[in-house]
């Protein structure tokens, strides 16, 4: 397997949750505006992991096999951490929102 593709998926993970991080910094200062735009760009970044995690499901899918390996398994760790960190910042902005009206 390419391992750019694997190191793409970790790269659109990582950009995502740091995204999702500075949504939540964002909406703690006071700057929903700010804090919604940066979910939007983590839910862009996750947008384009989910396309290479698509693409390789749809590879092993299609009889090509994929192979196991920790990089991959790292990739998917990513992954799924920024999936659920773009979950809770969303979250968080809601309550900061609410608090701070």
């Amino acid at each position: 397997m390419d391992e750019m593709i694997i190191f793409g998926l970790i790269t659109a993970s990582g950009n995502a949750k740091s995204d999702a991080m500075e949504a939540i910094q964002h909406a703690k200062a006071g700057d929903i505006v700010a804090a919604r735009q940066a979910i939007k760009n983590a839910e862009e970044s996750l947008k384009e992991a989910h396309k290479t995690q698509t693409s390789l499901i749809q590879s092993e899918a299609s009889g090509k096999k994929v192979e196991m390996s920790i990089l991959l398994v790292h990739a998917q760790d990513h992954l799924m951490n920024a999936i659920l960190m773009k979950d809770l910042a969303a979250e968080f902005v809601d309550l900061y929102e609410q608090v701070k009206s």
